[in-house]
């Protein structure tokens, strides 16, 4: 069975040499890399010519993001199985065959993802679930989303991740970072949605994918993925994960979250967590002067992160009209 591989590349030509010797170091067979640039305008096309001659190389002209990108590889992708690979990974133990092996040979699941490691071996998390409504994304809320949390712990409600799987666990999306598709669930599904510029478009998609059949993250296989550099880069911002809200990287984060909620779930449950980020601004403002009063510089935030979740909620609330017409934009903040 035919793999295409497609990585996004957007300045980062060292990373994306490291990705693609791991992966040549077990896969050269059946096997077509394609690289997407999103006008780097470095030198990645020709260190490629250098080292990998065979890597086909795609030019978008223009900073596209995660969808359009991928969609332009899957565009001249000839595999009948298409890998979506992060140039952040690293591939251990010959991941990427053990993975199209199991998935190619099963009738159960069109999808699949790897367990993510970070570089230190700790796990990431790689398959999520998804909650009704969105209402996963108000856990990032600062106090709010704690309180949230404990609510949920107590009710028992489902954990919202994988944080650590172990053989084959069944998800209902899969981290952007591997996602092995079968392409004829591409073809039922249609392509990543291109009013997404970065972050939520893996999950919108994955709810379509899971129309065509299941979804699943192969827990011993092992891939290393050293999250969030080369967007840290591009945002001037810091930190992984997406509990960040604060700066601009943030507010793409929260931007795109609302755009999956809107699509995925309709118009009342985006305006329902609108509501509640609206009321967790004075939450925070209240959390942070409690904190200040009683724990000075250990406060866990600042008055400087509240200002930068104020301007983020306002810049949000100026999308709404667009959000929910749902006519097709492009979100992108960059």
């Amino acid at each position: 069975m035919k793999l295409s591989i497609i990585i996004v590349n957007y300045k980062t030509p060292l990373l994306i040499l490291d990705c693609i010797h791991s992966v040549y170091q077990f896969a050269t067979e059946n096997v077509e890399i394609i690289v997407v640039d999103n006008f780097s305008n470095d030198n990645t096309e020709i260190l490629l010519q250098q080292h990998f001659p065979g890597v086909k190389f795609l030019q978008m002209n223009y900073n596209a993001g995660f969808a359009r990108a991928n969609n332009a590889g899957i565009a001249i992708a000839e595999g009948e199985v298409l890998l979506l690979l992060n140039s952040d990974t690293i591939v251990k133990d010959d991941a990427i065959n053990k993975a199209l092996n199991k998935l190619g040979t099963s009738a159960d699941y069109i999808a699949c993802g790897v367990q993510l490691l970070n570089e230190d071996g700790s796990p990431q998390i790689s398959g999520n679930y998804a909650m009704k409504g969105g209402l996963n994304y108000l856990l990032p809320l600062p106090y709010l989303g704690q309180l949230l949390k404990g609510i949920a712990f107590l009710l028992k409600v489902k954990k919202t991740n994988v944080p650590n799987a172990s053989g084959l666990v069944e998800v209902d999306w899969i981290n952007g970072a591997f996602l092995m598709v079968k392409k004829s669930a591409i073809e039922k599904a249609g392509l990543l949605d291109e009013d997404f510029f970065l972050y939520a478009e893996e999950a919108e998609w994955c709810s379509r994918l899971k129309k065509a059949g299941r979804l699943c993250i192969y827990g011993d296989e092992h891939v290393i993925h050293l999250q969030g550099g080369s967007a840290n880069d591009a945002f001037e911002s810091k930190g992984k994960g997406y509990f960040n809200l604060f700066d601009k990287k943030g507010f793409q984060i929260m931007l795109s979250n609302f755009v999956r909620i809107r699509k995925e779930f309709g118009i009342g449950w985006f305006l329902f967590d609108l509501l509640f980020y609206i009321l967790a601004i004075p939450v925070f403002f209240f959390g942070v002067l409690v904190e200040k009063i009683f724990f000075g510089k250990k406060s866990r935030y600042s008055f400087r992160q509240l200002g930068g979740f104020l301007r983020n909620v306002f810049l949000l609330m100026t999308f709404t009209a667009k959000i929910i017409s749902n006519k097709p934009y492009f979100y992108k903040v960059l």
